[in-house]
């Protein structure tokens, strides 16, 4: 089984020797699952136009804004809407939760109050006890699409976690980072950008348990889902 996943993002250069990019970060997050990968460089304009290309799909985060005018904004857009026409597994993380909110009808927005990062708790629809994954972000989705279900939330991020029908699941957090990652991004980041107190916040936050592993099974198992039939495309 073949997942693209659509790079939007890369990680910085003196961390990347490190940790990889974006895309063998979330290929370590879902080793195990029985998944094969291919990475498509989108800011590259590597984008696909066919959505049957891969049997599922995942949209990496990214320092950009979904809102902004880039050349590969729009081809990406329109990709998603044929995924989600065609009826494809699709993850979003982040900006790919973001954008894909944006191409089906939603808003994306720098947020009124600012940055989140860190280890930051979410309470999940099914969930008694919160989910903890790390934060990184300033920008949120401020208004739904007509087919987004929100499944989980926080009081600083609203819209965390949507579904759209039982194809499609995007999240605001990344739990393909570490706190580890954190660390890196509050150096070499953070600085004139995150406010210091936040930055201070995060990291006396880090060392609790994550639950990156347990949404590594809810991605595995929405993206091993067999294609609809007779989806559009």
């Amino acid at each position: 089984m073949k997942i693209g996943i659509l790079q939007t993002g890369m990680a910085p250069d003196k961390m990347a020797a490190q940790t990889g990019e974006y895309p063998e970060m979330f290929e370590r997050l879902l080793a195990g699952h029985g998944l094969g990968f291919q990475t498509y460089n989108v800011l590259a304009g590597e984008a696909p136009t066919d959505p049957n290309a891969a049997d599922g799909w995942l949209i990496t985060g990214s320092k950009y804004g979904a809102y902004e005018d880039h050349a590969w904004i729009a081809p990406l857009e329109n990709l998603i809407r044929k995924i989600y026409a065609a009826q494809t597994p699709l993850v979003g993380v982040c900006f790919g939760h973001q954008i894909i909110a944006q191409a089906l009808g939603g808003k994306v927005e720098k947020f009124k109050n600012g940055w989140r990062i860190g280890p930051t708790a979410y309470q999940m629809k099914g969930h008694d006890d919160p989910i903890v994954l790390n934060a990184w972000h300033q920008d949120q989705v401020v208004e739904l699409p007509e087919d987004a279900v929100v499944v989980g939330s926080n009081d600083f991020c609203e819209y965390a976690m949507l579904t759209y029908g039982d194809k499609v699941f995007t999240i605001q957090a990344h739990p393909e980072y570490s706190d580890d990652f954190i660390e890196g991004l509050i150096q070499h980041r953070a600085k004139g950008v995150v406010p210091e107190d936040l930055q201070k916040d995060a990291k006396a936050q880090m060392g609790q348990p994550l639950h990156a592993t347990e949404m590594a099974d809810m991605f595995a198992l929405l993206l091993k889902q067999p294609k609809a039939e007779g989806g559009s495309t």
